[in-house]
């Protein structure tokens, strides 16, 4: 029994990538460009918009504009170039990692010294065999010959250590006392200091003489494997991102492969330059393992390209002497002759098919952060990524095609949020289609009948919502009466209502009067029926200025959108009634439902003629037979065309003929019993004049309002005049 009380427990938490965003249904997408779409009637520009600034929906859900997510990838990088330094951070660390061998290195040989740490070898005359040879390929030159020393023993460790005699060495070092090792050792020792000391400056000198170096310390020697392991890699996947192993872990037949893989690929390269189509499948079968994630030729060379764009972004940063030290290196590195010119024509190759000055940006890092290599190859990885998707989202507003975004590198690069939005917004179109909002019709899309009448009904919610009211049943009065539509309330039967029998109160007043028990006998008293709305029929002229003023004025957003709520709150509350829209500027003319939410601010024309307009709503209203007929006007000025029978119609501000014909047609509207009810956006004493003569003529009504309190106004007034209960 304790499970209701836990079945609506609910958890909030900040967003961390891992919730799930429920999708933005087609009402919601609909509803957040309605008025956008209202404003000019472009539905394309509408979409573009709304992928541009993203939807919020009713239940607070939101998607990510283009916009945001462009914004918020700038400050990405931004935050990235603020925090690293490229231009001497990858070199610096180099020489960090490097001089901290070269401690350790020196650190041991003193431990060595002191007895403090175990040998690395059998005993010193082994040490000195093998330090012998290795001092004629590295240590010998570079340590200014110091194995030629002046004493017996320091002859014998000469010999052993220049011609590499090791069992000569051996067999002397066994016969050595202590005193003699440790001269020995300390001879080993210091020929060992003044190489270390004797490195070049640069790192490249540096590594090769490191490389031909034996070390003392092991701890110092594993640290110099891995630091080659990794720059080997390193260097080669700017190439081959499933390089895995460092060249000098592969056995002979890796490096043979590997050979050949660069032989084919370069052959591959070679063909597609001369027009050919290359066999990438049989390729791919042989040297899939260095090309994860490739599935043609084309994202081969996309995803080389990047690996090498982004050490060549490095490369940028650097200035001229680093940019050389670490060329130098990397040739170095490579070790391999011919590995080395088969990477150089594949360089060109690549470079032939896919020019490097497509994706070169220099990116300004101004930062105090130093990077590895390896960390650096990823972050301008990273960066020139970003600066790619950069171009796809702005692409996609500029063409309105959300296909161009790759939507699992936004999920790289920016997060889950992204991604769901850019998913989101990719569906946007086909959610409307399939919702039938919306229809293509060549390369354009459009509104549906549907589309237009859901925009009407967030027209007329928008005005509702705005009312300190709670919807349509607060828009009544008091009264109480027969015929027209049934309401909720009861009433005892009286003769001459609508027998709309309420069953329930009609059983309870039975049982109350008689109680309990079978049959239930009825009388006459215990008949309750439901109440009823007497609703009129009535048929209505919607005059709108379309005047350039309206524009001006900011008015035009708002009487298109109350025409639009009016129509729907008539065809879905007075399906009876008959709506007509005039629409009047120098001309006047009528337009149907569709063509209205289509329109823009460019269908505005000078001039005010009222007297076009209610001519022409005189006639509409005269085709119908309904008592009831009005014209609601929305205006901002007062009129400024009338006609004359030599010239046509004329145009002056203001008019004493304009206001002239218009209170002529005025008085022939009032005659055929036509009320007109003035909607005032604009206030000033000529057009306050103006309307108190047309409200004597025609006994109407004038309601002064602003933009944005109109749909109020309008709306509850035709919901007063529409709804009368009576008794």
């Amino acid at each position: 029994m304790f499970n209701r009380f836990y079945r609506n427990r609910y958890g909030y938490s900040r967003w961390d990538g891992t919730q799930k965003i429920e999708g933005i249904d087609a009402d919601d997408i609909l509803n957040a460009l309605a008025d956008d779409y209202m404003e000019d009637g472009n539905l394309q520009q509408a979409l573009k918009r709304l992928m541009r600034d993203g939807i919020q929906g009713q239940d607070g859900q939101r998607t990510m504009g283009l916009r945001e997510m462009m914004e918020r990838m700038r400050n990405t990088r931004r935050e990235q170039l603020n925090r690293y330094n490229m231009a001497s951070g990858v070199m610096d660390d180099l020489r960090e990692k490097l001089e901290e061998i070269k401690k350790l290195e020196r650190e041991g040989i003193q431990q060595r010294l002191d007895g403090k740490q175990p040998a690395s070898h059998s005993n010193p005359s082994e040490q000195g065999n093998q330090q012998g040879q290795q001092s004629q390929r590295g240590e010998q030159g570079q340590a200014g010959q110091q194995s030629q020393m002046g004493s017996q023993g320091e002859g014998q460790m000469g010999q052993a250590g220049q011609q590499g005699q090791s069992d000569q060495g051996g067999a002397e070092g066994d016969g050595l006392t202590p005193e003699q090792k440790q001269r020995m050792l300390e001879m080993i020792a210091k020929r060992k200091q003044d190489f270390l000391n004797g490195l070049p400056k640069d790192i490249p000198g540096q590594i090769k003489g490191l490389s031909d170096y034996d070390f003392m310390d092991d701890q110092a020697r594993e640290k110099f494997n891995e630091l080659m392991q990794s720059l080997q890699q390193q260097m080669m996947q700017q190439f081959f991102q499933g390089m895995q192993q460092s060249l000098q872990n592969m056995s002979p037949e890796d490096i043979a492969n590997m050979r050949e893989m660069i032989r084919d690929l370069n052959k591959m390269l070679r063909e597609r330059q001369q027009g050919l189509e290359p066999d990438f499948d049989s390729f791919m079968q042989k040297h899939g393992q260095y090309f994860p994630g490739v599935n043609s030729l084309d994202d081969l060379i996309e995803q080389m390209q990047q690996q090498s764009a982004a050490m060549q972004g490095i490369m940028d940063n650097l200035s001229p002497e680093q940019r050389q030290e670490l060329q130098d290196l990397m040739d170095q590195l490579m070790g391999d002759d011919r590995i080395r010119v088969d990477m150089m024509e594949l360089a060109q190759n690549l470079e032939a098919l896919a020019p490097s000055d497509q994706m070169r940006t220099r990116f300004p890092f101004r930062g105090e952060e130093s990077l590895p290599l390896n960390e650096a190859m990823r972050v301008m990885g990273r960066m020139q990524q970003m600066e790619g998707l950069e171009e796809q989202l702005q692409e996609a507003r500029r063409l309105e095609n959300m296909e161009a975004i790759d939507s699992q590198k936004v999920k790289d690069l920016l997060g889950d949020e992204e991604y769901q939005s850019v998913e989101q917004l990719k569906q946007l179109m086909k959610t409307l289609e399939e919702a039938g909002y919306i229809q293509k019709k060549g390369n354009r899309w459009e509104l549906t009948a549907r589309g237009i009448r859901k925009i009407g009904q967030k027209a007329l919610q928008d005005i509702f919502n705005k009312m300190k009211r709670d919807g349509f049943g607060r828009h009544v009065s008091p009264f109480r009466g027969v015929g027209g539509e049934r309401t909720d309330e009861s009433k005892a039967y009286q003769f001459g209502d609508p027998f709309l029998l309420d069953l329930e109160k009609t059983l309870m007043n039975a049982v109350h009067r008689r109680g309990t028990g079978t049959p239930v006998n009825l009388t006459k008293e215990d008949f309750e029926v439901y109440r009823t709305e007497l609703t009129t029929q009535s048929s209505t002229v919607l005059m709108i200025d379309m005047s350039l003023s309206m524009v001006y004025n900011g008015c035009q957003q708002a009487a298109k959108k109350v025409a639009v709520a009016l129509e729907s709150l008539i065809r879905s509350q007075f399906p009876r009634d008959n709506l007509y829209i005039v629409g009047f500027s120098y001309m006047a003319r009528e337009y149907k439902p569709n063509e209205l939410i289509e329109l823009s601010r460019y269908d505005n024309d000078r001039g005010t003629n009222m007297a076009h307009g209610l001519m022409l709503a005189r006639q509409l209203l005269a085709r119908q037979r309904s008592a009831n007929k009005q014209i609601i006007m929305i205006t901002d000025g007062g009129p400024t065309v009338w006609h004359e029978e030599e010239y046509g119609w004329q145009f002056a501000y203001p008019s004493p003929f304009a206001e002239q014909q218009t209170l002529l047609e005025v008085q022939r509207c009032t005659r055929e019993n036509i009320t007109i009810n003035t909607f005032m956006l604009y206030d000033d004493h000529w057009m306050v004049a103006f309307v108190n003569q047309l409200a004597q003529i025609n006994h109407g009504r004038t309601f002064y309002a602003d933009k944005d309190n109109l749909g109020e106004y309008l709306l509850v007034d035709y919901l007063n005049s529409k709804r009368k209960l009576v008794s």
